[in-house]
C-alpha cells in the first residue's frame, strides 16, 4: 500500500449498516509511501494508522487552502 500526503483512506464497514469511516493523510511515516500514516478524521481528531485489508486508498487530492 502506497499513499502520499493528501490522499484518503477509506476504511470499509465490516458490520451492516455501518457507514464507511474516511481519513485523509496528512504524514507518511513510512519509507517510499508506505504504512504507517498519520491521520486526520472529519471531526478533526488525529492518530497514527497501518491500514488493514479492509481499506483503500483514494489518490484525490483535497481541495488547497486559498
Amino acid at each position: 500500500m502506497h499513499a502520499s500526503k493528501g490522499d484518503r483512506l477509506v476504511m470499509h464497514g465490516r458490520v451492516v449498516g455501518k457507514q464507511d469511516r474516511v481519513v485523509e493523510i496528512i504524514e507518511v511515516l513510512g519509507p517510499n509511501g508506505t504504512p504507517p500514516f498519520r491521520v486526520r478524521a472529519e471531526d478533526g481528531r488525529e492518530t497514527i494508522m497501518s491500514p488493514g485489508p479492509d481499506t483503500m486508498i483514494d489518490h484525490r487530492r483535497s481541495p488547497e487552502p486559498a
